[in-house]
């Protein structure tokens, strides 16, 4: 076990496959940090290996909404506050990575398609130690964020793809109106 380890995602739904990567790496070290991506929405870049990530309607929530709901899911899954941190990862800005995680960590990471790729490049790019977790098909790695606010938009089930936490936050905050007419923005 290492002393911290990092993980980064945009949890643009926190959905159950994030918290398969946060447990998975949180049972490797002490202290887990985990980043938000695009934390600010003029720091967001393109990225030819995920074109999409960049738009508006792929990123409908707040940095303050998925860090509370992050939170929540830790105290759902009673992982002590003592034992992560949640900062923001701006991976489109690389040489300010280390302004909010550990240089001396490990980045873990799930590799699904080109987009985890390119970001495994960057870390390595930045002499970052990183552990692959998994190397999985686009069809292996299953619910993603983007079917999760589509299946909001469209009216469809999403209840069983979030933990009860994110489902009640996102209940309670009346985000599947905004999720609603951005996706219709957007077509």
């Amino acid at each position: 076990m290492v002393e911290k380890g990092v993980v980064n995602a945009r949890f643009q739904i926190p959905h159950l496959k994030h918290i398969e990567y946060i447990l998975a790496a949180k049972m490797r070290c002490r202290r887990l940090y985990i980043g938000i991506t695009n934390p600010d929405p003029s720091c967001v870049r393109e990225s030819v290996n995920d074109e999409i990530r960049s738009t508006p309607a792929a990123n409908p929530l707040t940095y303050l909404e998925r860090y509370e709901m992050i939170r929540g899911v830790m105290e759902e899954f009673n992982v002590p506050l003592t034992a992560y941190e949640i900062v923001p990862f701006p991976i489109h800005r690389p040489e300010y990575i280390t302004q909010y995680t550990p240089s001396d960590g490990v980045y873990y990471l799930g590799i699904c398609d080109g987009w985890d790729e390119e970001k495994l490049k960057i870390l390595k790019g930045l002499d970052l130690k990183t552990e692959v977790l998994w190397r999985r098909s686009k069809e292996e790695c299953g619910v993603t964020g983007t079917w999760i606010r589509s299946c909001i938009a469209t009216g469809q089930e999403w209840e069983h793809l979030v933990p009860r936490s994110v489902y009640q936050y996102i209940k309670e905050h009346g985000i599947e109106d905004r999720i609603r007419r951005m996706f219709n923005e957007d077509r």
